[in-house]
């Protein structure tokens, strides 16, 4: 058992963004979900009967989506990273969590989804050149990128070859 989960809190769209996440990810999956009881109407304000949890799995990793209610909001402190391998997987996830997002919110391989969930989505390779003692380098990427809204992995190779024009 997976010792730590996300909990996710979403106002009467738990389940829906549930479907919608694991529609995206390989390897993933719904799986329990909870309804409101009348027990403690009085204090969630829910409806009996009305879906209060759903359990899901994007690549084996665990998360809880809770119909809290309006009271609070997801806000950019918080995101999910997806470490892409390939441009292509970097376009797969682009192109689908941003769907139906704003579009304001995309810089640097960042971007909000349609629930307001905020996301990176990065080349593995970011990591290694962040890390590196090469500083010239460093810098060629990090000019390249914050200049990208999605990453184009060959462009940032390119900037930090020092091939770019």
């Amino acid at each position: 058992m997976q010792k730590i989960s996300t909990c996710l809190w979403f106002n009467g769209q738990g389940e829906e963004a549930a479907k919608f996440y694991t529609s995206i990810f390989p390897n993933s999956e719904m799986g329990r979900v909870s309804l409101y009881l009348e027990e403690g109407k009085k204090i969630h304000g829910q409806k009996p009967g009305t879906v209060m949890t759903v359990e899901f799995s994007l690549n084996g990793c665990k998360y809880l989506a809770l119909n809290g209610g309006p009271n609070f909001k997801f806000s950019e402190a918080t995101s999910q990273i997806v470490n892409c391998e390939t441009q292509k997987e970097i376009d797969h996830f682009w192109e689908n969590l941003s769907a139906g997002g704003d579009p304001k919110a995309q810089q640097c391989g960042w971007l909000k989804d349609k629930y307001g969930l905020s996301w990176q989505i990065v080349p593995t390779m970011m990591a290694d050149i962040f890390t590196t003692k090469d500083t010239e380098k460093s810098n060629r990427v990090m000019k390249a990128m914050l200049n990208m809204k999605k990453l184009d992995i060959e462009t940032l190779k390119k900037a930090g070859a020092g091939t770019q024009h």
